[in-house]
């Protein structure tokens, strides 16, 4: 006889807060897939709904500093966790830390919860707490508010996560992949134990069936004990770029390397600041005992260059687009979500245009779906030969191919140096390129309505940059896309309103 899946009530249900985040918003459809009822807490739940599991759970709006709305979301939880920091929202964070995790504490005993799950940060031993940057001094803090709580408490402490979207995993992405050639301070050459996200959200999960007398710490990492210029470099072997020249400079003092970052990657200051004043802290596991409730499973936890092959695994695969350009749900806890801060996932460029048509939506599909080979790109000619020239020049296949058919196109057509990766008929066409370039690139090309019913044409390239050279190529052609891209919409939205009826059929 088929076994059926256990009403929500006969399961038991645990509350994530912080579900828009990066560790909430993977952690969610791993409790459900291990059988727990999940109910979210989140300042803004719409932000949740293109999540193929926000169906399945049930969302509460509220905020952690607000004990009336935290009471609320805790009514009839048995596990909930704490996902949320205010690292990032001003110099005060500190204070509202503690605050949030005091109503947090008090509410969750006056609830009944039977576990509490927090994930802070891992700090270095025997370092009193006074004397840690105020990045780990706060989630130490945190952590003893939630232990002291009443309730039993699983606190995880991590160091460095790594999976596309984790803060500290972006920052090393981009100091990678942006400067071959790095003055750095000599937090460098700090000690870290970094961990996979799989590894973080198997431990989270794993916490919620703990008996109930553990109410403790735990140090989670994985096998590898790296300093940051072993990090960085280990990235960009992965990554495939040249070795990077790390040259420290001990008189860069830890303030000074913290407005450094925010200034090289785009990860906000107000975040990158607190980060990087943390690295001068050597954060290795002293111990591992979260295996005696959580074992390991073989090839886990998982090592580093295996992490960041997961976590680059999208843009190698040629599938980043997806998550860019359209917000699809990704299926691995080390791959980008919708909800991600924009200044996750790598470098992306993109130029975007917008044309309302004098036509039916019909008239201008025929021209998007018609674009290439003896029709051209509806642009400078001679720019796009040119660029058809130079590609042959490298060994690329420059606009030679030109199309399969005329007039319609597949899923896996060649069209001139571009692949056609999707195509939705009458709505969207993608085409990735395959001429020789130091990145990745895009060219999307939609047909949409305005609020009025009016067809309008939406044009969208984008490029994900690798290495320097490729920033350096987005920067050099940028001047000519008013002339390339802008052409190009323009002239397909005349050519649509110009075009002949075609003959009924």
């Amino acid at each position: 006889m088929a076994q059926t899946e256990p009403s929500p009530a006969a399961r038991p249900l645990a509350l994530v807060t912080g579900a828009t985040g990066y560790i909430g918003g993977r952690l969610a459809p791993e409790l459900l897939d291990a059988g727990y009822a999940v109910r979210t807490l989140a300042r803004s739940p719409e932000k949740l709904r293109d999540h193929p599991w926000a169906g399945r759970t049930e969302a509460c709006r509220g905020d952690v500093t607000d004990a009336a709305s935290v009471r609320a979301a805790l009514d009839g939880v048995d596990t909930a966790y704490y996902l949320v920091h205010a690292i990032g929202t001003g110099h005060d964070f500190e204070e509202t830390d503690r605050r949030a995790a005091r109503i947090f504490a008090e509410q969750a005993r006056a609830a009944g919860v039977r576990r509490l799950v927090y994930l802070g940060g891992l700090t270095p031993d025997g370092v009193p707490q006074q004397s840690l940057s105020p990045h780990l001094r706060s989630r130490a803090e945190v952590a003893d508010i939630l232990l002291a709580s009443g309730v039993p408490t699983a606190v995880l402490r991590a160091a460095v996560i790594i999976g596309s979207g984790s803060a500290s995993f972006e920052m090393l992405r981009y100091l990678a992949e942006r400067l071959p050639v790095m003055v750095t301070p000599s937090w460098v050459r700090t000690r870290i134990q970094p961990i996979a996200i799989r590894d973080v959200l198997r431990y989270l999960v794993g916490c919620a069936g703990l008996p109930d007398d553990v109410s403790r710490a735990f140090d989670i990492g994985g096998p590898d004990v790296l300093t940051y210029r072993d990090m960085m470099q280990r990235y960009a072997r992965v990554a495939g770029l040249p070795e990077r020249l790390i040259l420290p400079v001990p008189m860069l003092t830890p303030g000074l390397s913290s407005r450094w970052v925010g200034l090289v990657t785009p990860v906000p200051g107000a975040l990158a600041r607190p980060l990087a004043e943390s690295l001068r802290h050597e954060v290795v596991c002293q111990e591992h005992d979260i295996a005696r409730y959580v074992p390991d499973l073989p090839g886990r936890p998982i090592p580093f260059d295996d992490a960041l092959d997961l976590a680059l695994r999208r843009i190698r695969e040629a599938e980043v687009a997806t998550r860019w350009s359209s917000a699809a749900v990704p299926g691995a806890p080390s791959d980008p979500l919708p909800t991600d801060p924009d200044w996750a996932g790598g470098s992306l460029y993109t130029d975007r245009r917008a044309r309302r048509v004098d036509a039916a939506p019909e008239a201008l599909w025929r021209v998007v779906e018609g674009i290439g080979g003896e029709h051209g790109w509806y642009s400078s000619g001679l720019a796009w030969a040119a660029r058809g020239w130079l590609d042959r020049l490298v060994g690329g296949v420059g606009l030679r191919r030109g199309r399969r058919d005329a007039g319609r196109l597949r899923v896996g057509d060649a069209l001139d140096f571009w692949r056609v990766e999707e195509i939705l008929p009458g709505r969207l066409l993608r085409l990735r390129a395959e001429m020789r370039l130091p990145g990745l690139a895009w060219l999307e090309l939609a047909v949409g309505h305005d609020t009025r019913g009016r067809t309008v044409y939406c044009q969208r390239a984008l490029f994900h940059p690798h290495g320097l050279a490729g920033h350096a190529y987005w920067w050099a052609v940028s001047p000519f896309h008013a002339a390339v891209f802008g052409g190009m919409a323009r002239n397909i939205a005349r050519t649509a309103e110009t075009a002949p009826e075609p003959p009924a059929p």
